[in-house]
This record gives C-alpha cells, sequence and structure tokens, in this order.
C-alpha cells in the first residue's frame, strides 16, 4: 500500500523584542533539524564587504524589488531608512512544495503580510522575556550594541510586545533548554496537522480497501 504523500512545509514566523532569545533558538532550532531553512531576504540596499547574493540577500534594484511588490511576488515588504526589504514568495514556495518548513525573522507587521498570503500554511510564535529587567541585562552583558543602542532597542520593545496576541503561540523564554524544548514540540504537533497531510485521504481509503478484500 502506498506511503501518505509528503506533507506541504511550513512557513514559521519567530518574533520578539531583540534580546528574548529569538536568534538563539533559531539556531538551535535548525541544529535539531537540518531541513529547517531560513527565508532569505530581499533588499534594494547595495551589499557590504563579504556579502553574497542569494546567501545574506537577494540584492536587486527598487525598480525589480517594486516591479516584484507589484506582481505578488514578495510575501512581505516594508522600507527602512530608505531602503527596502522583503521576502521572495519563489524560494519559500518551493520548499513548501518540497515538504520543508522555512523559517521567518520578521516583526509583527511582516508576519500580518506572510499571514494574509499564505494563511492556511503559517504558524506565527511569539517570544517574551521572563521580565524587562531580564530583558535589558541580556541586552547589555552581550555586549553588542552601545548605551544608546540599548535604550533605542529597550523603547521598541513595549510596542513590539504589545502585539502578543496577534499570534499563534506565546513563550516565556526563562530558560533556552526548556523554551526549545517548547518550540521543538509546538513544530511537531503543527507538522502532524490533518490538514498538513495531503496523502491522508488517499491512505485510509487504502485501509478500507485492505478492510474490504478481508
Amino acid at each position: 500500500m502506498p506511503e501518505p504523500k509528503t506533507r506541504r512545509g511550513l512557513l514559521i514566523i519567530l518574533s520578539s523584542p531583540s534580546g528574548a532569545g529569538k536568534s538563539t533558538l533559531s539556531r538551535r532550532l535548525m541544529s535539531w533539524d537540518p531541513t529547517l531553512s531560513f527565508s532569505v531576504s530581499a533588499t534594494t540596499r547595495a551589499p557590504r564587504p563579504g556579502e553574497e547574493d542569494g546567501r545574506e540577500y537577494y540584492f536587486r534594484s527598487r525598480e525589480d524589488f517594486e516591479e516584484m511588490v507589484r506582481t505578488g511576488d514578495m510575501l512581505e515588504h516594508a522600507e527602512v531608512f530608505g531602503n527596502l526589504y522583503g521576502s521572495p514568495r519563489g524560494p519559500v514556495v518551493a520548499a513548501m512544495e518540497a515538504g520543508r518548513d522555512t523559517l521567518f525573522d520578521i516583526d509583527w507587521q511582516g508576519g500580518q503580510q506572510v499571514k494574509q498570503a499564505m494563511r492556511d500554511d503559517v504558524v506565527s510564535i511569539f517570544i517574551l522575556p521572563p521580565s524587562i529587567a531580564e530583558l535589558e541585562r541580556r541586552l547589555t552583558t552581550r555586549g553588542q550594541d552601545s548605551v544608546e543602542v540599548i535604550a533605542d532597542r529597550m523603547a521598541k520593545a513595549q510596542a513590539e510586545i504589545s502585539h502578543w496576541a496577534e499570534y499563534d503561540y506565546v513563550l516565556v523564554n526563562r530558560d533556552l533548554d526548556e523554551a526549545e524544548a517548547e518550540l521543538r514540540t509546538i513544530l511537531t504537533a503543527e507538522r502532524m496537522r490533518r490538514e498538513r497531510q495531503p496523502g491522508l485521504t488517499d491512505f485510509v481509503r487504502g485501509l478500507n480497501r485492505e478492510f474490504d478484500a478481508r
């Protein structure tokens, strides 16, 4: 009897204020399941030294980028400091059809656009810090940002957290190991949803034919 067909891939949106652990948890998820991949964004900004087209970003002219928006070839897009950024539809759809899941590191606005475009295939997860004091401590101790940048990130955190209720799942990252285990549980369960396994109907029909043949 034929096995169930490969499921469609998921679009997994991870959002959080800076310092809540999103990047670390994303890396852990990808180590747990190497078939996971990040959605590579397109941008109109110029490449920086060492960056390659298709690896860090798809580098596009403003004309080309705007044409992709007009033709529906961007799942989401936004303008930041005079440059356009967005998620091209083609590579994501190709991964979905091959049964591979794609991670999106985008904010709530981008997440809403992706949901509108691909609602049935999206799982959105928001990651909260255990406290605002702990969020500030993490930003400070990682030593990547100046005092001014940390203050700016903290100022933006409240607005970002205000959109928590727009997500399918909300995790509080008190401990990285526990948060990673929760993310794995979510992903495992979402992959097994009946509607995401397109071959199950035919598989069950095959089982019924076996009963009828007994």
